[in-house]
This record gives C-alpha cells, structure tokens and sequence, in this order.
C-alpha cells in the first residue's frame, strides 16, 4: 500500500490468465473461450481484464449494453455478447458497435431487424433458449425451432449462436444440467434438420466448464473463476486449479487500550471482558465491506488473526488486536488475501456471514481503488473519485 491510501484492492492479472488458461487445456484448445466481464469484470475492473486476457479470450460477455459500450470505448474490438436485457431503444447501438445481443422471443428480432435496416448494418444475435432458468429465453415447445427459423430469415438479422443457462451445474447432483443440454440438445437437431446451421454454440457457465466439459459445444463462458473463485464447494476443484486475483488491503490508523467492561461500536453488541488492545480500521459497510461479519470476521495484520469486534460501522471497523503487541498505526491490515503465510479468502467472509461470494466482490465500492499488477509490475491504477464531469452546468 502507499502510505496515503485509506484501502486498495489490487487485482493479479497474472491470476485471471492464469485461470483462463487452465479452463481453456480442461475444455481443450478447440473451444472458443468467452470471458464474462460483466458487473465490471464481478468487482474487479472489466476494461483491465479485458486487455489483459485478449490472447486467451476470444470473445467477452457483459450483462448490458452499457457495459459492452465500455469495452468498445476502450479499445476492445473482439466480440462482445450481451447476456442480459437491451433496450428497444439501443438497437441501433447494437449495430453501430457490432455487439451481440441475446434474442429471446420472436418480437424482439423482428425490431432489432428494422434496427439494423435503418442502420445499414447487419447484427449478429445469439437466441437464448429457456431449458429450466425461467428467466430470459424461448420456452421449448413444439413450435421453437419453426421461431428461431423464422427470425434467421429477418434481413438484416444473423443467428450466429444459440445457447442456454445451466440452474444447478454447480451441484453435485448434475442431473438437471444434464435434462437441460438434452432439451438443448433437440432443439439444434431440429434447426439442423431443417437446414439451420448455427456456427456458435454454448451451454458452460464456470460451474459446466469445471465439471461439465464433454457438453459438446464450441464455447464456453468463464464468469467467476476466472476470477479464482469456485462457483460453489460442490464442483470438483482438482479439475482446475484456481488462483484468487483480489486482495484487499486498508491500515490500522488509531489504537486505544480499552479497560473491561466496555462496549465497543454501535449498540454495544460486543463488551470487552478484560482490557483489549483495539485497532481501527478505516473500511466500512460503505465501501461494500459487510456489516453482516460484525463480531464475526477477522482481518491479518503481521500474519496473524485480528478478531472484529462490535459492529462495521459505514466507514470504519475495530479488531482486538492484543495478541499482535507489534501493532502499530500504519501496519497494513489484510482483508483479502495473503499475509506471511496466513490467508483471507472471499470464502473465509462470506460463509460465516451466511453472504454469497459472488455477491460480496459485485459489492466492492467505487470508494476503494484498483490497482492492477501484471509480472510483478503495476501496470495500471483505478481510482474512481478522480475523474471529470464533463458537461456539468450546475
């Protein structure tokens, strides 16, 4: 850390390639990888991520069309597949960008259709098929196939792939994913049948691409492991070795030795019962540390565990730290991550707090900056609060 940073959280690139990489040997080279950098690449910058990965990812997927502008904005030219909803009245951004959206019922092709007419330009869709999400997507029936076959004869409109989202893959029990890719499954024969080869095809989230592999399609989609996290303790961890890319880091800014008897925090919720020595730390439920690891989580500071103690206040929290007598203001104060020898994974918080992980890194705020590291260098920095306004006139 820099001696003026509050907090930092700094992301390995080395670590996201790394996991790209042991994905792409388990799947094999012959499948096209597609990293998913949507909610700002899960907390850890998309637009970093994205660069850093271009030699191994083929194709990146957002959430928005927001997103995927970004990714265009800053350079990435690769394709760019929008996961979630888009705006009728983005449609012609969609053509303008040469992003892919997903199409998930007939009416929304025939108006992407006039889209990409007006703007002289084709856009490449890729259909969602609803096999057990009920979220987006062609519910499967026995008029499925004739829809899809009528949307890639829109002009203007390309079905270039075809894809569905597994419910339970993260489950020891895979049988619903396996119900799931065979109703997949028929419908592309049926399209196939009637003539309609569909070049791309992809059913694995990360949970699939771990335990899942042989699905028999040509891409895969890497959301949170790419990030080092396992979708759940129930997939088999020994298929791919994942690496953790975030650390989160603040300092011990006050120490105070508090007698017995005396609360600490809001409401009290912890009374010392002898004399403490405690530290303040200055992160809080503001910067997407959560309240719920009051009195629950633990921090390291010269690689030993710091109990939390009272409640996380929204921008400051206090651990016990009278078993670490070397203590001192401006010692480093691990939240995330590694401390000689001793460790703090996402896991580590989030269980006891009964959060879900994917959940507490989509939380990490814009207060805390990113710093980026790529073969031991710095190769960029993030910091949120430094920027512009241009166009204000209040």
């Amino acid at each position: 850390m820099k001696n003026y940073e509050r907090v930092v959280a700094e992301v390995d690139l080395d670590a996201v390639i790394h996991n790209l990489r042991a994905m792409q040997e388990h799947v094999g080279e012959d499948v096209m990888m597609c990293a998913v950098v949507k909610a700002d690449a899960y907390g850890h910058g998309a637009v970093p991520v994205a660069k850093a990965v271009r030699k191994i990812a083929s194709w990146f997927a957002t959430a928005t069309v927001e997103e995927a502008m970004n990714l265009r904005h800053n350079g990435i030219t690769e394709p760019i597949l929008i996961l979630g909803f888009v705006p009728e009245e983005s449609y012609e951004v969609l053509a303008q960008y040469e992003l892919r959206p997903n199409v998930y019922e007939p009416g929304v092709a025939v108006k992407m259709s006039g889209a990409a007419l007006k703007a002289h330009k084709s856009i490449k869709v890729h259909i969602k098929l609803d096999t057990g999400m009920n979220r987006l997507g062609f519910q499967i029936s026995d008029h499925t196939a004739e829809q899809i076959i009528g949307i890639s004869r829109l002009p203007g409109i390309e079905v270039e792939g075809i894809f569905t989202h597994f419910t339970a893959s993260d489950e020891a029990d895979k049988s619903r994913a396996k119900k799931q890719l065979k109703l997949y499954g028929e419908v592309v024969k049926q399209l196939e049948y009637a003539g309609l080869q569909i070049p791309i095809k992809h059913c694995c989230n990360s949970a699939g691409i771990i335990d899942i592999a042989d699905a028999g399609k040509n891409m895969v989609r890497a959301g949170i492991a790419a990030y080092g996290l396992y979708p759940s303790d129930e997939v088999c961890r020994s298929q791919v070795k994942l690496s953790p890319a975030l650390s989160l880091k603040s300092r011990i800014v006050y120490l105070k030795d508090v007698p017995a008897g005396e609360g600490i925090s809001y409401g009290s919720t912890y009374v010392t019962s002898h004399q403490e020595r405690i530290a303040t730390v200055p992160v809080g439920y503001g910067d997407g540390y959560p309240r719920a690891l009051s009195n629950l989580g633990h921090v390291l500071i010269h690689g030993r565990k710091a109990p939390i103690r009272g409640r996380i206040c929204m921008d400051q929290f206090m651990v016990d730290v009278s078993d670490i007598p070397q203590a001192a203001v401006g010692d480093t104060v691990t939240l995330i991550g590694k401390d000689d020898g001793e460790s703090i994974t996402v896991e580590d918080l989030t269980e006891p707090a009964g959060l879900f992980h994917y959940e507490f890194l989509c939380d990490l705020g814009k207060r805390i900056p990113r710093r980026y590291w790529m073969n031991g260098e710095i190769v960029c920095e993030k910091d949120y609060f430094i920027e512009d306004y241009p166009g204000m006139t209040i």
